[in-house]
Parts: structure tokens; sequence; C-alpha cells
């Protein structure tokens, strides 16, 4: 089923002639009585948009849509993998590596889609039917108590007790304290969780085994004139806790592969700064108009949603008009001046244009399905993209022969 098709008609539908049984369908566009037009370019499958509520689990909710649209690439199959399995995993990793910069690397709910693999490659992965990660009474996901808890902790253990040295039981007591929340796991040997799925027993690395992941294959690519291109290094942001690389290209390029990626059926996990004014998931439109002047902000949304949920007020929502076109120096510049932060991980499953050739991403988010008339999904221009990509990542394969030859990928 294409997923995207059912999810954008949700946009409008018109009936036709006087019958009410004959319809057909409207032009997609982004929200009620908007005059944009899409017309799809390319589209690909992709599993029902999640919610991650109050949390700052973008990157896990992102990343394992991503991976449940590789599964259903390679054929395997429709599953629901759990974020909160990778979550909590994560977390004991996040506070390891926090102990080991004696307290000075960052330790929260973000992270970068990079540690699912992380995750993956050490302890394999579960369905979601298996690991909801909602042990504290509640049906929607929400961490501050968790993490408050796990903050307070490694900021004492840092500062090392117990005879100015950590003790070997630091790392059983922090489990402890996710396993409370989230669900109890083995705390050494994962091979000792055993579940039956479809019926059939796994564990974590036998079902990724089944599964056919192969996180080898994953690869993240960015774009920063502060190193050179062509070479790898680790993105300097805050929630790049392990500390994993990014291939780096010019922005040319980088546009390049997330367009003829999506083109040849290969979706890929987006990290991006959703701050602008012209982003708008209320309005199903991520946009960078030439003057961002006349868009105005109303209200404010929680912590994770980074004020990115709240009500604007601009024509620019309604009828399409001039962008900028952003360069390489423009775009490092935001990033020096942390104008270009950090913020969102989403999932990109296809490409559409309006009606004036503005070429957009379709982005499947993780904020649930009842705050836009798309569902859940919303649309990023390739300005607003050139300028506030942070990151990528995709599958080796979705990369363009000859870039993938510049940057060594075989």
């Amino acid at each position: 089923m294409n997923r995207t098709i059912k999810t954008l008609g949700l946009c409008g539908l018109i009936l036709a002639g006087s019958s009410a049984f004959a319809q057909e369908e409207a032009p997609l566009t982004n929200k009620k009585g908007s005059d944009y037009k899409f017309e799809i370019v390319a589209d690909n499958d992709a599993t029902e948009v999640q919610n991650q509520n109050r949390t700052g689990t973008c990157w896990s909710f992102s990343a394992l849509s991503y991976f449940e649209s590789e599964l259903l690439r390679m054929g395997k199959g429709k599953h629901n993998l759990s974020e909160m399995f990778i979550v909590r995993n994560a977390y004991i990793g996040k506070a390891e590596n926090y102990l080991r910069m004696y307290g000075t690397f960052n330790f929260g709910q973000g992270g970068a889609f990079h540690d699912i693999p992380w995750v993956i490659e050490r302890y394999g992965i579960v369905p979601e039917e298996v690991y909801k990660g909602l042990d504290y009474g509640s049906d929607a996901h929400n961490h501050e108590e968790m993490e408050g808890m796990m903050k307070a902790m490694v900021e004492v253990l840092a500062k090392k007790p117990q005879g100015g040295k950590l003790t070997q039981n630091w790392k059983k007591a922090i489990a402890g304290v996710v396993d409370a929340y989230l669900g109890d796991l083995p705390d050494e040997n994962m091979e000792d969780f055993k579940f039956t799925y479809k019926e059939k027993e796994y564990t974590p690395k036998s079902f990724q085994n089944e599964l056919g992941l192969d996180m080898s294959n994953y690869v993240s690519l960015t774009s920063y004139t502060h190193h050179p291109f062509y070479s790898q290094f680790a993105l300097e942001v805050q929630d790049n806790w392990a500390m994993r690389t990014c291939y780096n290209l010019p922005i040319d390029e980088l546009m390049k592969v997330m367009e003829e990626s999506v083109k040849t059926g290969y979706t890929f996990a987006w990290g991006a700064d959703v701050s602008e004014k012209g982003f708008s998931f209320r309005d199903g439109l991520a946009i960078l108009p030439e003057d961002e002047g006349t868009i105005q902000k109303k209200g404010k949304d929680d912590k994770y949603f980074n004020s990115a949920g709240a009500e604007k007020i601009s024509n620019a929502f309604m009828t399409p008009g001039p962008e900028k076109i952003v360069t390489q120096e423009e775009r490092q510049d935001a990033f020096d001046a942390q104008e270009t932060t950090d913020d969102h991980g989403m999932h990109i499953t296809g490409v559409i244009k309006d009606q004036n050739g503005t070429k957009y991403f379709i982005v499947k988010n993780s904020w649930g399905t009842k705050h836009n008339d798309c569902d859940g999904y919303f649309y990023a221009s390739f300005p607003y993209a050139r300028y506030k990509t942070m990151n990528i990542m995709l599958h080796k394969d979705g990369i363009p022969k000859d870039i993938k030859k510049k940057l060594g990928i075989k």
C-alpha cells in the first residue's frame, strides 16, 4: 500500500457532478483552503505515523521509521520496531560516555541517527509489541521524571564520591532506573532476552538477523566547510555523544543525493533545524520565503517542539511565492553563528512539486496525526532543506555512483 498517497489524499477530496458517488481527487495541498497545488514526483512506502509525545526522542522515532521503510523496500514486510528498546540502551550508553568524559559531555533525551546502528550493532532490535517502554502507568511517552533522576545520578557519580573512584555498581543503578520506567531488560547479556513474534522465538540479535538489517550499509552525510569535503568528521553538536562521523559533501551534491535517492526508491532519515519562521507543522510546510518578515508567530509549544508547532500567521503558508536560494557560505555562517541548530529528526519519503515548479520533500514526522491537515506529514521546500539540513542517514546504495566514488564508499 502506498502510505504517502493515502495520507496526502486526506488534504482534500472533492465531489464532482451531481452524484454523491462520483468522486475525484483534488490537487494535493498543505491545508484546507490553501492555494498550494502539489504534484507527486516520487513516493515511497512508509509505516504509520507515531507520536514521540513529551520526549526528546525524535532521533529514535525518525530513524526507526526509516528502517521500517527499508524493510518494506527490501521485501521483508511491514514491522513496527520498538523505539524505546533503542532509547533504553542508548540512555545507558550516554551515561557511560558522560562518566568517561568526567561529566563534561551532554546527558539528556536527545540523540543522533547513528545511535540506532550503535544500539543494533551491540544488542539487536525488537518489535514494538515486545517492548513498548511504558511501564509508568501512561499510554503516551513522557521521560521528564526518568531523565531528571538519571541526570542527578550521573552528576553525582561524576564527582566520584566513593573514595575518588567509581564502583562496579553504578551501571546497574542507572539500568534499574531506566528499566523501572521503560521495562526490564537483562543488565549484561541481551541474548537472555527471548520473545515470541509471529509464532517464532527470537532474541534481539536473531530478530535483527531475520530482518536482514546490516548496519554497515548505512551512512550519514552532511555539508559544512569547516572540514574538507569528501572527508569524514564527527558533527559538532551536543547530541552526538557517540562521536560517530558523517561524510562531508558540498551542498549541491548533498541535495543531489537527497533528491535522487528518493527518486530511486530509497528514503532517508533527515536531521534539520525546525526553529525557522518558515517552519509550520500546523500549516504542513517548511519554506524559506524571500521576506520572512511577513511571518508572525503566535504562542509556543513544549520544549521538545522547540516552538516549531506554534501558530504561524502569514500568506506564505496559503499561496506559494519566491524563496531564497542559500549559498554554501550562508549555510556555514548560520551553523557557525548557532542560528542553525540540531533540533529535530524526521523521515523523508518522497518528493512533490507545486504549480510554480518548486520542489518539496515529503516529510513524515513523529508528532502524531492530529495537529495538521496532512495526517502528521508535511512538505519541506528544497530551499529550506538546502539551508537547514544538518545531516541525513541512508543506505549507501541510495547515493549516486559518481558521489559514492568521490567518498570512497564501496
